[in-house]
């Protein structure tokens, strides 16, 4: 394998990781989030915010 190719394998196992973690995070968060009483949110998604 050449330099080149163990920079591509490189930054693609990285940015590979990244996009999973930002993926699971993200889906974990609206989990999560879903599990929460309508009376405790506290973001301005909430139909009662004033």
């Amino acid at each position: 394998m050449t330099h080149l190719g163990y920079l591509l394998v490189g930054w693609g196992v990285s940015l590979g990781c990244g996009v999973l973690y930002a993926a699971r995070l993200i889906t974990r968060g609206r989990r999560l989030g879903a599990r929460v009483p309508t009376e405790r949110r506290r973001w301005m998604t909430t139909k009662d915010a004033s």
